[in-house]
Parts: structure tokens; C-alpha cells; sequence
């Protein structure tokens, strides 16, 4: 592509004409410029792009993107926001993907990365093509590539779907951080669908106030754009039962349908019955109501089928096929997964590391435990600290035994976070301080008897612990299944 057909997007009055400077990329990662490039220079935390500038024309670079004038033998196309202008350069130079591509955003405190994975299974039971990108990773069909954030930069953001588009995907179901919009990574992005999980608090180290937290939410739900298109509508789907909605709703011209499952709701879950083999509900939605049975446990399990489910039937899916699929779903790695092994108690690794979550997942475990109740719980550093002592009363009101642990303590001293954990249940008899994970995880296997449920609770599926700088390998479920092999193995030798 010309570089003055790229740049005209931008809308700059008096720039200069480019019409002889071929672009093959765009980038903003400088050790991935090569002859072609057209180089976009961010400023960030650690590390500023517009220092590089000599640097990425050595390696080929055309032009430049930045901020300020920049003494360099190519042009610089000096913008007010490098971040912003990405958006719309990653947007123009893939072709405006998400125009062919189906989008259904998902955000919320907690819940994000099982509907979006429920959202790709049932519209793969639909028939279509699906692509999904979120914390876990992001799949282009059958393809799994990679991820560094939740809701990766504006420009990856492009170049992924434009591969979705190359590859025909029909519907990509995308978690949406609250970092991420704030941020404007998703600026560009032509949602058709975006999902209200709910507000709970995290993050506070970031956004300040929870006032802030929940306006920053709603920018997904603003951003669905001011016009009624009637060949490609705009739905905002939200959680009825949660307060932050009624003002949600106000952020947004869209189409507006609800779910919940104690509000009444356009797509609700009544008569729930849990047993062992899932939960059983009545579906009661605009498009008529079924009974039907997902292979999951929890209210909260309950609410994310909920929205996954509303979701396709917006963007079109057939009622009896979404309850059809509905029944075949599977649980998200990490997230009240069950490790299986030789040992006559449970246990579960989950995801939960906030206030919210960890109280559902334990409510959860509640309703079908048997003997005693163990969880491991800590952390992690460098973010919000006021949920510290919050996470550490739930975790003794809602356990008979809880064991403080590290997560992932990244800079700080990790005994200084155990200390704001602990100043949250004095008075509290039930629980004690293991700062090595691996072996507060060990402890609560040897300790368990039959019957018992462990629950490994905050890092679910990650497979690295972050201590300083550095990353090392760690698994809960490896950890835990090394544990029982070990205690095993110990009562074979008495």
C-alpha cells in the first residue's frame, strides 16, 4: 500500500503527498521492522519508540509515525496521539477486517474467559467459523497462536482478524479488558455484540475508584457506535442482576437485551437444579424456552452460559441448535478444573483472584462438599492492594482451613503481602502462612482426609510464577498432582 494512501486516513490538513513510498508493514515492536516498514513510535512505561528512530531506518523503515519532529532521511508523520493513529493505520492498512467479521465483545470483572470460550463452542455447534481471542490465547479456527495481554494492542488486534478474514471466520468472541479500553487497544474494532458480565473490585491500582472502573467498562457499550444500521444491528447485552447495569445502559445507543437469572430478564435461567452430573434450568428467552442441562456447576457457571448464549441468539444463531450445545459444553482449563488422580478427596484449581470470584467459587464448593474444606489463596503483587484482606476473610468464613500463600508477588516482597492478607481475619484461628506455594499446595494434600475438597485458588491456568523479574515454570495442577504422587507414595514406604 502507498503511504499516502494510508496516511489520508488520518485526516492531517497540509501533509505532503507519498504517492512513490511503498508500505508492506506496519509496526511498533522496532526489532520487527524490516525494508518496507512503516515504523509507528510509542511511548510507553520502559521504553519510548521515538528513541529508536535512527535505529528502524538503518533497518529499513520508510516512513515514521511520531509524535515530534524527528531528525531522520525518511518522513515522519508527526500525529498528536501515536496510539490513536495506530488504531487507524492497523485499521486501514488490513482492510477494515472486522467489517467481514462477526464480533461479539466481552467484558466484566469475572467471567470473561469462560463465556467467550462457551460463545466459540456453541457457534461452532451453529456451523460457523469461529475465532476467539482473550487471556488464555487466540484461535483462528483450529489455530492457537499466542497472547501477552488479555486484549492485545490495536494494531495485533488488526492483523489477527485480518487473518481471520483470510481464513473465512465467521464470528470471533473477544475478551475486552478494562485496560484495553481505557488504553484504546480496541479503537477501530466494529463490535456487533458487547456483553456485560459484571463489576466487582479489582484493578483499583489502576483505575483509582471503582466509579472510574465501571465508566471505563461502559466505553465498550459506547463505542457500539450512534447509528441503527438495519442490515447489521448493534446489540448490548447485560447482567440484570448486577448494580453497575442501570448505568451501563445509559452509555449506549445500541440494542438493549438483558440476562439474569433473579431480576426478570429477557434470557433468564429459572427452576436451576444442581446435581452431580451438572445443572438443569429452564431457558426462557425472546425466542422461545426450553429446559436444558449444561455439564457445569456453580450460579456463576449459570450466568456465563447465560451470556454466552443470549449472545448467539442475537448474532443469529437457531434457538434448538444453542440448546443443543449448550449440553456439550466443557469447562475452560484453569477455571474450576478438576485434577484428577489417585487420591479420595477433591481437588480444584480456579482463576478466582478477586473478592468476587473467590466467594462464588467456595459458595460453589459448599453445596456439594462432604468433609472438610481447604483452600489455598494469595495475591498477587504490584496491584490492587485493598482486596488483600477482603480475599483473606472470605477465603476463612467460607473454608474450615486457609492457607495464605504467595501468587505471583512480582516486585514486592511477598511477606508484606501476606501481612495485608493477614490483617484482614484477626481473630481468625482458621488458617496459617505458607509463602512457597508449592509447598502450602503440599501441605493441604497431606493434610486432606477423604472426602475433603482442595481448592488452589488465583493463578488457574498459568503455568508461571513471576518473582521479580523473573519467570519461572509453575503448574497448581502439576504441583498438586506431584503432591499426591508424593503422599502416596510416603505411605507405601511406612
Amino acid at each position: 500500500m502507498k503511504l499516502n494512501q494510508l496516511i489520508e486516513h488520518l485526516h492531517i490538513p497540509m501533509q505532503p503527498t507519498y504517492s512513490d513510498i511503498d508500505i508492506t508493514s506496519i509496526e511498533q515492536n522496532h526489532q520487527m521492522v524490516k525494508e518496507g516498514s512503516l515504523f509507528i513510535c510509542i511511548k510507553g512505561q520502559r521504553f519510548d519508540g521515538h528513541d529508536v528512530a535512527e535505529e528502524v531506518v538503518e533497518r529499513g523503515a520508510r516512513a515514521l509515525v511520531a509524535e515530534k519532529p524527528l531528525d531522520v532521511s525518511v518522513p515522519v508523520i508527526v500525529v498528536k496521539d501515536t496510539r490513536r493513529a495506530m488504531a487507524v493505520l492497523g485499521d486501514a492498512f488490513y482492510e477494515q477486517p472486522t467489517k467481514k467479521v462477526q464480533v461479539i465483545g466481552i467484558t466484566g470483572t469475572n467471567g470473561k474467559t469462560s463465556t467467550s470460550h462457551f460463545v466459540e463452542a456453541i457457534m461452532r455447534h451453529c456451523g460457523k467459523q469461529t475465532g476467539l481471542i482473550g487471556t488464555m490465547y487466540r484461535k483462528v479456527g483450529d489455530t492457537v497462536l499466542p497472547t501477552k495481554n488479555t486484549t492485545p494492542d490495536s494494531l495485533s488486534l488488526q492483523q489477527t482478524f485480518h487473518e481471520m478474514k483470510e481464513n473465512h471466520i465467521d464470528v470471533c468472541a473477544m475478551e475486552v479488558s478494562s485496560h484495553a479500553l481505557k488504553e484504546g487497544r480496541v479503537y477501530g474494532v466494529d463490535f456487533d455484540v458487547a456483553v456485560f458480565t459484571n463489576l466487582t473490585q479489582d484493578h483499583l491500582d489502576y483505575h483509582g475508584t471503582m466509579e472510574e472502573y465501571r465508566f471505563t467498562k461502559g466505553l465498550l457499550f459506547a463505542q457500539l457506535g450512534n447509528t441503527y444500521d438495519s442490515h447489521r444491528p448493534k446489540y448490548a447485552l447485560f447482567n440484570q442482576d448486577e448494580s453497575a447495569t442501570d448505568y451501563l445502559k445509559t452509555m449506549t445507543a445500541a440494542f438493549i437485551y438483558t440476562y439474569g437469572i433473579d431480576q426478570n430478564a429477557d434470557f433468564m435461567a429459572r427452576d436451576i437444579e444442581t446435581n452431580s452430573d451438572g445443572t438443569h434450568f429452564l431457558f426462557v428467552t425472546p425466542f422461545g424456552e426450553r429446559k436444558v442441562h449444561i455439564p457445569l456447576v456453580g450460579k456463576f457457571s449459570v450466568y456465563n452460559v447465560l451470556a454466552a448464549a443470549a449472545s448467539c441468539l442475537l448474532s443469529g444463531a437457531e434457538f434448538e441448535k444453542v440448546c443443543d450445545a449448550v449440553a456439550k459444553l466443557e469447562g475452560v482449563p484453569g477455571r474450576f478444573e478438576l485434577v484428577k488422580g489417585t487420591q479420595n478427596f477433591s481437588i480444584i484449581v480456579d482463576y478466582a483472584h478477586t473478592p468476587d470470584s473467590l466467594e462464588n467459587v467456595l459458595e460453589t464448593v459448599q453445596q456439594f462438599k462432604q468433609g472438610k474444606v481447604w483452600v489455598i489463596v494469595g495475591c498477587g503483587g504490584d496491584r490492587d492492594k485493598t482486596k488483600r484482606p477482603i480475599m483473606a476473610k472470605i477465603a476463612c468464613d467460607k473454608s474450615d482451613q486457609a492457607i495464605f500463600t504467595s501468587d505471583n508477588p512480582r516486585s514486592e516482597d511477598p511477606f508484606a503481602i501476606l501481612s495485608d492478607m493477614e490483617a484482614g481475619v484477626e481473630g481468625y484461628s482458621n488458617y496459617q502462612v505458607i509463602e512457597d506455594r508449592a509447598k502450602a499446595i503440599t501441605h493441604a494434600i497431606e493434610q486432606a482426609k477423604e472426602n475433603d475438597v482442595v481448592l488452589i485458588a488465583g493463578k488457574g491456568h498459568e503455568t508461571y510464577q513471576i518473582v521479580g523479574e523473573t519467570v519461572h515454570d509453575f503448574d497448581d495442577r502439576i504441583v498438586a498432582i506431584q503432591a499426591v504422587e508424593s503422599v502416596i507414595k510416603k505411605k507405601l514406604n511406612e
